[in-house]
């Protein structure tokens, strides 16, 4: 980023690409460290570099790596809360329909899930991500130790310390 002269913008195509080639694999990264999902990270840090090309003329280049890291996170934010809405109606959905559970199951079943989403809530955040890409993405302790860059050993604990904490919670899972 030092060889870019002071004028240049990011609109110019040299300056662009150098932006690109400095940060998209710092920004992807982050990305899967922070969400744990790699190909959602490297749609969104191409989304994130797409908004950059629309907007360059009002970044400068001094502030294109902070613009690209907030667009991202903005991005993926709204991707979650977009997942969360996905699922919530799916559950809606799937309790409209005919049950042949007792009610007294169905009401369990309603508090088992709000005590699992409050102890999910409360868990570090290193823990809950090696949890959710274990039992929710169904991902091995080597891929996600491969993801985070930590050691198998690391995710073995974090997901013993998730497991400790949520079953002290809601009970045996």
């Amino acid at each position: 980023m030092n060889q870019i002269r002071e004028e240049a913008t990011v609109c110019e195509d040299t300056v662009f690409k150098t932006v690109y080639l400095s940060y998209f694999a710092l920004l992807r990264n982050f990305l899967i460290f922070k969400f744990g999902n790699v190909q959602r990270a490297e749609d969104t840090a191409q989304n994130a570099f797409v908004i950059l090309w629309e907007n360059c003329k009002s970044v400068s280049v001094e502030k294109a790596k902070s613009y690209l890291f907030t667009t991202a996170m903005r991005q993926a934010l709204n991707q979650l809360k977009h997942d969360k809405v996905v699922v919530k109606f799916e559950t809606q959905f799937q309790q409209t329909e005919i049950h042949l559970e007792s009610p007294e199951y169905l009401v369990l079943e309603q508090e088992f899930q709000t005590k699992l989403e409050l102890a999910l809530e409360s868990l570090p955040e290193k823990q809950r991500l090696v949890f959710l890409m274990n039992r929710i993405e169904n991902q091995s302790y080597k891929e996600i130790a491969e993801l985070l860059e930590i050691s198998v050993k690391a995710v073995e604990k974090r997901m013993h310390q998730a497991l400790l904490v949520l079953r002290k919670e809601i009970g045996n899972i």
